[in-house]
């Protein structure tokens, strides 16, 4: 039986300053919305945060960024956020943008213990430089290192007391690939059901790897809405 939390305070009481986070989701969807919004009340600062990009100006990760809880950010693209974009030229975060297959890839490795591997990714840009090249059959690739992570931070559909989760269609995303590379990871779910309740068959990601748990429900915003005009 994993730890079940009824706080959210709680479950990221020991993430101090200056921690390295992995966040699920893309976007706004599928991200653990409860969790971000504990670290915003708890005001722990100075980290380095990684993720696919930094949600909104109000709500998800943009929270955190609002109040200059990030030191580093470490993501594919600046995205809707507009306070990001002005932190970055202003200088006043540092930031690491990756190739988005690499950065699920250099996630995935950590998870598997894979500590670099080689992608074409990037060869010949500026995100090959200080990188070392090597030549397979007759094509260059560029050695990534992997991420890990002192915490992982996800958000489920349904999870079990043994800390088994199984995500909802698109909120799938970087959520189980960032479960499997923090040293403590702590799921947030919409449903948390017994141990034993669950579909072996249909678990996206193996209790073994969740240390936390937790059950909330989420706001679940829409980062751009457009309608159909008929």
């Amino acid at each position: 039986m994993k730890q079940v939390y009824t706080s959210f305070n709680d479950a990221i009481e020991d993430i101090k300053d200056g921690a390295t986070l992995m966040v699920g989701g893309f976007g706004l969807c599928g991200i653990p919305e409860n969790l971000i919004l504990a670290l915003v009340e708890k005001g722990v600062k100075d980290l380095t945060v990684i993720s696919n990009n930094c949600g909104v100006d109000d709500w998800g990760l943009g929270l955190l960024l609002r109040n200059k809880q990030i030191k580093k950010m470490i993501g594919s693209y600046v995205g809707e956020n507009k306070e990001f974009e002005r932190q970055v030229l202003s200088g006043e975060i540092e930031v690491e943008l990756v190739p988005q297959g690499t950065l699920a890839e250099k996630i995935r490795a950590g998870g598997a213990g894979i500590p670099a591997f080689y992608t074409p990714t990037g060869v010949g840009t500026p995100i090959a430089e200080g990188k070392e090249t090597r030549t397979f059959n007759g094509k260059k690739y560029l050695l990534e290192e992997a991420y890990t992570a002192d915490f992982s931070l996800v958000r489920a559909w349904k999870g079990d007391k043994m800390g088994n989760l199984i995500y909802n269609k698109t909120a799938r995303n970087f959520n189980p690939m960032i479960a499997a590379a923090g040293k403590v990871t702590i799921a947030e779910v919409e449903e948390l059901v017994e141990t034993g309740d669950l579909n072996p068959n249909e678990i996206h990601t193996p209790s073994i790897y969740v240390k936390r748990i937790i059950q909330a429900e989420q706001e679940k915003r829409i980062e751009r809405r457009t309608v159909s005009s008929h």
